[in-house]
This record gives structure tokens, C-alpha cells and sequence, in this order.
């Protein structure tokens, strides 16, 4: 088979699979993104990407490849949610940056946020009053969670790395 036939046929069954794949795997394989996640993502597309270009591997070697790192994920996934020692090293916590009006700058400059992106946040948000913001949390998959009002408790922010005790 000349190597254009290889990646066009190859190319296609790899890409069918591994859609069929990911679809069988269930929600948790597309989720949002947090660190883990990605290198999943990349180990995948690095997968498809020598299926595509690499005569000498077999649709056979490609099809098992993303299984193992589908499966791996699913292992890796199964027991995090069971143990606080492999989340730990899985996944990162939420990290307080805003606080009852008041920037976290040791905070910030850890996660490398600078103010303007946290304006931009709280302007998405509808918010024009900074003092009047409970907080902001940067999320595992590095979006930006903004909460206005701090109500009764802050039960929302259980978890979240740097939270003062009341």
C-alpha cells in the first residue's frame, strides 16, 4: 500500500475508532479540561497523529493504544473519586484569589493571575464593584468562578485552597 493509501485508509479507521472509543468511555473523557485531562487529550491526538503518518503501525497497534490510554484514564478517574491521596496527585484544588472585596496577591502571583484578568471576570460577570465581591476562585480547569454575595455561609468554597476560617 503506497503511504498516501496508508494515512487515507488508516487515517479513517483510526478516526472512526477512536471517536467510538471516547463515545463508549462516557462524559468524564470529555469533561472539562484540568491538567490530567489534557495530557490524556494530547497523549490521543499524538496516538492518532503516528497512526496517520507511520506506514509501520497497524490500525490493530492504534486501536490498542487509545484503549490503553482510554483505560488508563478510567483507571486513574475510578480511583481518585475513591482515594484522597491519588486526587491529590491527579488533580489540583480551586485557589482563592478575591476575598470580601480584597485581592490575594501572594495567591495571584503563585498562580501566575494578574489583576486585569480578574476584572475581566467579574465585568463578565455584570459586576462593576469589586469591594462588593465575596469571591473569586481560579477552578481546576483555570476558569474563573465569581461569587457576589456571600449569603449565610461560604459552603460553596469548601475545598478551595486558601479560604479564611470564620
Amino acid at each position: 500500500m503506497s503511504p498516501i493509501a496508508h494515512t487515507l485508509v488508516i487515517g479513517f479507521l483510526s478516526f472512526v475508532a477512536l471517536v467510538v472509543i471516547i463515545r463508549l468511555s462516557g462524559k468524564r473523557t470529555l469533561s472539562k479540561w484540568n491538567a490530567f485531562d489534557f495530557v490524556i487529550t494530547i497523549a490521543l491526538g499524538s496516538t492518532l497523529s503516528t497512526a496517520l503518518i507511520t506506514p509501520t503501525v497497524s490500525l490493530a497497534q492504534s486501536v490498542v493504544a487509545f484503549v490503553l490510554i482510554v483505560a488508563l484514564q478510567f483507571v486513574i478517574t475510578f480511583t481518585s473519586v475513591r482515594s484522597k491521596r491519588v486526587e491529590n496527585l491527579v488533580k489540583s484544588r480551586p485557589t482563592l484569589l478575591l476575598y470580601e472585596g480584597t485581592l490575594r496577591q501572594a495567591a495571584m502571583a503563585r498562580e501566575r493571575v494578574v489583576a486585569v484578568e480578574i476584572l475581566a471576570a467579574l465585568r463578565e460577570h455584570g459586576i462593576a464593584d469589586v469591594e462588593s465581591v465575596h469571591a473569586v476562585v481560579l477552578e481546576t480547569d483555570g476558569t474563573f468562578s465569581v461569587i457576589p454575595d456571600a449569603g449565610t455561609s461560604d459552603s460553596a468554597l469548601a475545598g478551595v485552597e486558601g479560604v479564611p476560617s470564620r
